[in-house]
């Protein structure tokens, strides 16, 4: 899951991010609403933590902008403005939730796996697989109804490979899926993730086939 954090306070937005991080989410962190906006509309999120007071750009504008091109993106609004015209302004404009600071952070991280689940739940929630059995809101993989043991960077790779079932999935791809913008992650990295994943779902009857020079992909083996 790929998250964009837009907050100015340095110190604020860099605990976030850590966190964030830490709990398996991939998160670009934009400083100021011109930077969010461009992001919002160069690269794709599964949901955005959004500042109000912010440089160059204010976060209404952001969300006004965001929702102008018709984007469904779960928008947490996050931020000191208390006044209850502010949070109305905000829940008019689009946001899918007002969070006031000072906030707990694990109150914060249930309110964004709620807002994930509830626009994955207008989804497929389910991905099968031979035997793999993939749940999308709860971020689980089941093997004969046991969950398999996966790092969040492969989970993350494995993912990606589902929900393009049948279809190469770039080298590339992965990379974006994985790290935000100050991450680097060489291609010897997603070789290492995608070895170990290997030795987990070959038992299982799944391979994962290296396509020379374009990416990898899952392959039964009893295709």
């Amino acid at each position: 899951m790929r998250l964009l954090l837009v907050e100015d306070d340095s110190i604020l937005g860099d605990a976030m991010q850590r966190v964030l991080q830490q709990t398996g989410y991939a998160v670009d962190w934009a400083r100021n609403g011109k930077d969010a906006d461009l992001a919002l509309g160069d690269q794709i999120y599964d949901l955005v933590l959004l500042d109000l007071g912010l440089p160059q750009l204010d976060g209404f504008e952001v969300l006004r902008r965001l929702r102008t091109r018709q984007s469904n993106l779960p928008v947490l609004i996050v931020t000191a403005r208390d006044s209850v015209d502010d949070r109305v302004k905000g829940l008019d404009l689009g946001a899918d939730d007002y969070v006031l600071k000072p906030f707990d952070m694990p109150e914060l991280l249930a309110r964004i796996r709620a807002h994930i689940r509830r626009v994955q739940s207008l989804l497929t929630n389910i991905i099968t697989y031979g035997p793999l059995v993939y749940d999308m809101s709860e971020r689980l993989v089941m093997v004969d109804g046991k969950p398999m043991i996966c790092p969040a960077r492969e989970l993350g790779i494995l993912e990606a490979m589902l929900l393009k079932i049948g279809k190469i999935v770039s080298n590339e791809q992965l990379v974006e899926k994985l790290c935000s913008w100050d991450e680097a992650l060489s291609s010897n990295a997603i070789e290492v993730y995608i070895h170990r994943l290997r030795k987990k779902l070959h038992p299982l009857g799944v391979n994962i086939i290296t396509v020379r020079g374009l990416g990898y992909m899952l392959e039964k083996q009893s295709d």
